[in-house]
Protein backbone atom coordinates (compact mmCIF):
# COMPACT_ATOMS: atom_id res chain seq x y z
CA UNK A 1 0.00 0.00 0.00
CA UNK A 2 2.88 2.32 0.05
CA UNK A 3 2.50 3.03 -4.05
CA UNK A 4 1.31 3.73 -7.25
CA UNK A 5 1.83 2.54 -10.35
CA UNK A 6 0.05 3.78 -13.33
CA UNK A 7 0.55 3.57 -17.53
CA UNK A 8 1.45 6.53 -19.83
CA UNK A 9 -0.75 6.32 -22.68
CA UNK A 10 1.83 7.00 -24.87
CA UNK A 11 4.45 4.72 -24.63
CA UNK A 12 2.89 1.69 -22.63
CA UNK A 13 5.38 2.68 -20.16
CA UNK A 14 4.64 2.05 -16.15
CA UNK A 15 5.33 4.52 -14.03
CA UNK A 16 5.54 4.56 -10.12
CA UNK A 17 3.70 8.04 -9.16
CA UNK A 18 5.30 10.70 -6.42
CA UNK A 19 3.14 10.59 -3.85
CA UNK A 20 4.30 13.03 -0.78
CA UNK A 21 2.22 11.36 1.15
CA UNK A 22 2.38 7.46 0.65
CA UNK A 23 3.10 7.21 4.75
CA UNK A 24 0.75 9.21 5.52
CA UNK A 25 -1.77 7.80 3.24
CA UNK A 26 -0.74 4.27 5.13
CA UNK A 27 -1.10 5.02 8.22
CA UNK A 28 -4.41 6.96 8.04
CA UNK A 29 -5.83 3.85 5.87
CA UNK A 30 -4.04 0.76 6.78
CA UNK A 31 -3.33 0.45 10.66
CA UNK A 32 -5.96 0.99 13.66
CA UNK A 33 -4.74 4.28 15.29
CA UNK A 34 -4.76 5.78 11.65
CA UNK A 35 -7.99 5.31 11.66
CA UNK A 36 -8.89 6.84 14.30
CA UNK A 37 -6.98 9.68 13.47
CA UNK A 38 -9.42 9.78 10.34
CA UNK A 39 -12.19 9.73 11.58
CA UNK A 40 -11.49 11.79 14.46
CA UNK A 41 -9.65 14.41 12.20
CA UNK A 42 -8.34 14.41 9.27
CA UNK A 43 -12.23 13.66 7.49
CA UNK A 44 -13.84 17.16 8.98
CA UNK A 45 -14.04 20.27 7.06
CA UNK A 46 -12.37 22.22 9.43
CA UNK A 47 -8.57 20.24 8.25
CA UNK A 48 -9.31 21.63 4.74
CA UNK A 49 -10.76 24.85 5.08
CA UNK A 50 -7.60 25.78 7.34
CA UNK A 51 -5.68 23.91 4.54
CA UNK A 52 -7.30 26.54 1.88
CA UNK A 53 -7.10 29.64 3.79
CA UNK A 54 -2.95 29.05 3.79
CA UNK A 55 -2.93 28.40 0.20
CA UNK A 56 -5.12 31.80 -0.08
CA UNK A 57 -2.84 33.71 1.70
CA UNK A 58 0.58 35.43 -0.07
CA UNK A 59 2.69 33.19 2.29
CA UNK A 60 1.73 30.36 0.36
CA UNK A 61 3.41 32.29 -2.83
CA UNK A 62 6.74 30.99 -1.86
CA UNK A 63 5.78 27.31 -2.10
CA UNK A 64 5.26 27.79 -6.17
CA UNK A 65 8.59 27.77 -7.60
CA UNK A 66 9.97 24.86 -5.33
CA UNK A 67 6.72 22.66 -6.53
CA UNK A 68 7.26 23.74 -10.36
CA UNK A 69 10.95 22.66 -10.02
CA UNK A 70 9.92 18.96 -7.99
CA UNK A 71 7.64 18.32 -10.37
CA UNK A 72 9.53 19.37 -13.64
CA UNK A 73 6.27 21.16 -15.05
CA UNK A 74 6.29 22.83 -18.62
CA UNK A 75 4.32 25.74 -17.12
CA UNK A 76 4.52 27.27 -21.33
CA UNK A 77 1.69 25.23 -21.45
CA UNK A 78 -0.37 27.64 -19.15
CA UNK A 79 -1.78 31.16 -18.78
CA UNK A 80 0.52 33.01 -16.62
CA UNK A 81 -0.39 36.72 -15.21
CA UNK A 82 2.34 39.31 -15.88
CA UNK A 83 3.12 40.07 -12.27
CA UNK A 84 3.30 35.99 -11.53
CA UNK A 85 0.88 34.54 -9.29
CA UNK A 86 0.12 36.12 -5.97
CA UNK A 87 -0.77 33.23 -3.89
CA UNK A 88 -0.51 29.29 -4.17
CA UNK A 89 -4.63 28.89 -5.20
CA UNK A 90 -4.01 31.20 -8.05
CA UNK A 91 -1.24 28.87 -9.58
CA UNK A 92 -3.50 25.49 -8.69
CA UNK A 93 -5.95 26.33 -10.51
CA UNK A 94 -4.63 28.22 -13.01
CA UNK A 95 -6.24 28.32 -16.72
CA UNK A 96 -4.24 26.16 -19.58
CA UNK A 97 -3.53 27.60 -23.48
CA UNK A 98 -6.25 26.10 -25.45
CA UNK A 99 -4.35 25.11 -28.25
CA UNK A 100 -2.34 22.94 -25.45
CA UNK A 101 -5.22 20.64 -24.84
CA UNK A 102 -7.19 20.05 -28.58
CA UNK A 103 -10.39 18.59 -28.32
CA UNK A 104 -10.78 15.18 -30.28
CA UNK A 105 -13.87 13.34 -31.83
CA UNK A 106 -16.10 11.27 -29.25
CA UNK A 107 -16.41 11.45 -25.38
CA UNK A 108 -13.20 12.79 -24.34
CA UNK A 109 -11.75 13.31 -20.82
CA UNK A 110 -12.84 16.70 -19.03
CA UNK A 111 -9.59 16.93 -17.11
CA UNK A 112 -5.85 15.98 -17.16
CA UNK A 113 -5.42 13.26 -14.24
CA UNK A 114 -5.14 9.41 -14.15
CA UNK A 115 -8.62 7.24 -15.46
CA UNK A 116 -9.91 4.09 -15.20
CA UNK A 117 -12.89 2.90 -17.02
CA UNK A 118 -15.64 0.52 -16.48
CA UNK A 119 -17.80 -0.52 -19.59
CA UNK A 120 -20.64 -1.63 -16.66
CA UNK A 121 -20.63 -1.02 -13.34
CA UNK A 122 -20.49 -4.86 -12.43
CA UNK A 123 -16.31 -4.53 -13.14
CA UNK A 124 -16.01 -2.03 -10.88
CA UNK A 125 -15.01 -4.30 -8.03
CA UNK A 126 -12.56 -6.07 -10.40
CA UNK A 127 -10.31 -3.19 -9.76
CA UNK A 128 -10.93 -1.83 -6.36
CA UNK A 129 -11.93 -4.74 -3.82
CA UNK A 130 -14.24 -7.93 -4.01
CA UNK A 131 -17.63 -7.47 -2.19
CA UNK A 132 -17.24 -3.50 -2.41
CA UNK A 133 -20.71 -1.88 -1.63
CA UNK A 134 -20.45 0.87 -3.90
CA UNK A 135 -23.34 1.51 -6.14
CA UNK A 136 -25.01 4.04 -8.01
CA UNK A 137 -27.62 4.70 -5.89
CA UNK A 138 -25.35 5.18 -2.64
CA UNK A 139 -23.72 7.96 -4.85
CA UNK A 140 -26.13 9.73 -5.38
CA UNK A 141 -28.53 9.48 -2.84
CA UNK A 142 -31.03 9.60 -5.26
CA UNK A 143 -32.52 6.20 -6.79
CA UNK A 144 -34.63 7.72 -9.36
CA UNK A 145 -31.63 9.44 -10.64
CA UNK A 146 -29.67 6.74 -10.23
CA UNK A 147 -31.81 4.18 -12.65
CA UNK A 148 -30.76 6.40 -15.76
CA UNK A 149 -27.45 4.69 -15.41
CA UNK A 150 -28.32 1.47 -13.32
CA UNK A 151 -25.87 -1.16 -15.37
CA UNK A 152 -24.42 1.45 -17.20
CA UNK A 153 -20.73 2.76 -18.36
CA UNK A 154 -18.53 4.48 -15.52
CA UNK A 155 -14.81 6.20 -15.67
CA UNK A 156 -12.88 7.94 -12.79
CA UNK A 157 -10.46 10.27 -13.51
CA UNK A 158 -7.91 11.27 -10.78
CA UNK A 159 -6.43 14.61 -10.30
CA UNK A 160 -2.92 14.83 -8.79
CA UNK A 161 -2.10 17.78 -6.92
CA UNK A 162 0.55 18.43 -9.88
CA UNK A 163 -1.91 18.35 -12.60
CA UNK A 164 -4.31 21.21 -14.01
CA UNK A 165 -7.07 21.57 -12.12
CA UNK A 166 -9.47 23.00 -14.16
CA UNK A 167 -12.45 20.29 -15.41
CA UNK A 168 -14.14 20.73 -18.66
CA UNK A 169 -17.02 18.90 -20.66
CA UNK A 170 -16.38 15.38 -22.10
CA UNK A 171 -19.60 16.19 -24.72
CA UNK A 172 -21.87 18.88 -26.43
CA UNK A 173 -25.15 18.94 -24.64
CA UNK A 174 -27.71 20.95 -22.54
CA UNK A 175 -26.42 21.15 -18.65
CA UNK A 176 -28.59 20.54 -15.63
CA UNK A 177 -27.78 23.06 -12.42
CA UNK A 178 -25.78 21.31 -9.51
CA UNK A 179 -26.45 19.67 -6.95
CA UNK A 180 -24.60 19.20 -3.73
CA UNK A 181 -24.20 15.99 -1.47
CA UNK A 182 -22.37 17.15 1.58
CA UNK A 183 -20.11 15.19 3.31
CA UNK A 184 -16.59 14.51 4.93
CA UNK A 185 -12.97 14.97 3.06
CA UNK A 186 -11.35 11.64 3.19
CA UNK A 187 -8.55 10.92 0.59
CA UNK A 188 -9.10 9.79 -3.00
CA UNK A 189 -5.94 8.08 -3.48
CA UNK A 190 -5.97 5.17 -4.66
CA UNK A 191 -3.96 4.55 -1.38
CA UNK A 192 -7.53 5.06 0.28
CA UNK A 193 -9.82 3.99 -2.17
CA UNK A 194 -8.45 0.36 -2.31
CA UNK A 195 -9.22 0.13 1.14
CA UNK A 196 -12.74 1.09 0.26
CA UNK A 197 -14.38 2.48 -2.47
CA UNK A 198 -17.21 3.38 -0.02
CA UNK A 199 -15.16 6.50 0.70
CA UNK A 200 -16.45 8.03 -2.50
CA UNK A 201 -20.15 7.85 -1.19
CA UNK A 202 -18.96 9.54 2.30
CA UNK A 203 -17.41 12.63 0.65
CA UNK A 204 -18.95 15.82 -0.21
CA UNK A 205 -19.44 15.95 -3.52
CA UNK A 206 -21.42 17.62 -6.79
CA UNK A 207 -23.40 16.49 -9.96
CA UNK A 208 -24.99 17.59 -12.92
CA UNK A 209 -26.59 15.53 -16.09
CA UNK A 210 -25.39 17.02 -19.65
CA UNK A 211 -28.04 15.80 -22.29
CA UNK A 212 -26.66 14.93 -25.55
CA UNK A 213 -27.67 13.79 -28.81
CA UNK A 214 -25.36 11.42 -29.68
CA UNK A 215 -24.26 9.63 -26.29
CA UNK A 216 -27.88 10.01 -24.06
CA UNK A 217 -27.96 11.34 -20.70
CA UNK A 218 -24.01 11.69 -19.23
CA UNK A 219 -23.88 12.54 -15.41
CA UNK A 220 -20.98 14.35 -14.13
CA UNK A 221 -19.80 14.66 -10.81
CA UNK A 222 -17.15 16.38 -9.21
CA UNK A 223 -15.80 14.88 -5.67
CA UNK A 224 -13.88 16.59 -2.86
CA UNK A 225 -11.26 15.17 -0.67
CA UNK A 226 -8.61 16.28 1.72
CA UNK A 227 -7.26 19.52 1.20
CA UNK A 228 -9.33 20.62 -1.25
CA UNK A 229 -10.55 24.02 -0.06
CA UNK A 230 -13.50 24.58 -2.87
CA UNK A 231 -15.22 23.04 -5.90
CA UNK A 232 -15.88 25.52 -8.08
CA UNK A 233 -18.55 25.70 -10.87
CA UNK A 234 -18.35 28.27 -13.38
CA UNK A 235 -20.83 27.11 -16.11
CA UNK A 236 -24.48 28.58 -16.93
CA UNK A 237 -27.15 25.82 -15.80
CA UNK A 238 -29.79 25.07 -18.48
CA UNK A 239 -27.35 26.23 -21.11
CA UNK A 240 -26.05 24.27 -24.37
CA UNK A 241 -22.75 24.06 -23.96
CA UNK A 242 -19.88 22.32 -26.34
CA UNK A 243 -17.33 20.16 -26.14
CA UNK A 244 -14.73 20.81 -24.09
CA UNK A 245 -15.87 24.23 -22.45
CA UNK A 246 -14.66 24.78 -19.36
CA UNK A 247 -17.13 23.48 -16.77
CA UNK A 248 -15.23 24.59 -13.06
CA UNK A 249 -12.39 24.11 -11.10
CA UNK A 250 -11.04 22.71 -7.68
CA UNK A 251 -9.05 24.74 -5.26
CA UNK A 252 -5.89 23.17 -3.52
CA UNK A 253 -5.80 19.24 -3.22
CA UNK A 254 -6.13 16.47 -5.29
CA UNK A 255 -9.12 15.25 -6.42
CA UNK A 256 -11.93 13.51 -8.46
CA UNK A 257 -14.10 13.38 -11.38
CA UNK A 258 -16.81 10.27 -11.72
CA UNK A 259 -18.76 10.14 -15.02
CA UNK A 260 -21.81 7.95 -15.29
CA UNK A 261 -23.25 6.71 -18.84
CA UNK A 262 -26.49 5.27 -19.70
CA UNK A 263 -26.36 1.27 -20.56
CA UNK A 264 -25.23 0.45 -24.22
CA UNK A 265 -24.42 4.07 -25.12
CA UNK A 266 -20.38 4.69 -25.36
CA UNK A 267 -17.63 2.16 -25.71
CA UNK A 268 -14.20 3.29 -23.54
CA UNK A 269 -11.21 2.84 -25.56
CA UNK A 270 -9.62 -0.27 -25.57
CA UNK A 271 -6.25 0.54 -24.34
CA UNK A 272 -8.04 2.22 -20.94
CA UNK A 273 -9.89 -1.14 -20.98
CA UNK A 274 -7.18 -3.21 -20.83
CA UNK A 275 -4.73 -1.48 -18.38
CA UNK A 276 -8.09 -1.43 -16.12
CA UNK A 277 -8.74 -4.61 -15.67
CA UNK A 278 -4.41 -5.27 -15.12
CA UNK A 279 -5.27 -2.99 -12.04
CA UNK A 280 -3.86 0.14 -13.47
CA UNK A 281 -4.67 3.81 -14.00
CA UNK A 282 -3.70 5.61 -17.25
CA UNK A 283 -2.61 9.05 -17.89
CA UNK A 284 -5.00 10.65 -19.69
CA UNK A 285 -4.97 14.64 -20.85
CA UNK A 286 -8.13 16.86 -20.84
CA UNK A 287 -9.32 16.31 -24.23
CA UNK A 288 -8.00 13.33 -25.52
CA UNK A 289 -10.37 10.70 -26.82
CA UNK A 290 -11.68 8.38 -23.92
CA UNK A 291 -14.93 6.61 -25.70
CA UNK A 292 -17.08 6.48 -28.72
Amino acid sequence: MDSIIFIDRKTGEKIKEQTPSSKMLSFLYGTIFGKISLHLLFKRKIVSVIGGWYMNSKASQKKIAPFISQYKMDMNEYICPSNGFQTFNDFFYRKIKPEARPIAQGIVSPADGKIVAFQSLKDVKSFFIKGTKFTVDSFLNNNTLAQRYKDGAMTIIRLAPVDYHRFHFPATGTVSATTLINGHYFSVSPLALRKSLDLFCQNIRTYSTLETEEHGSILISEVGATMVGSIIQTYTADAKIKKGDEKGYFAFGGSTLVLFFEKDTIQFNQDIIANTQMGFETVIKMGEQIAI
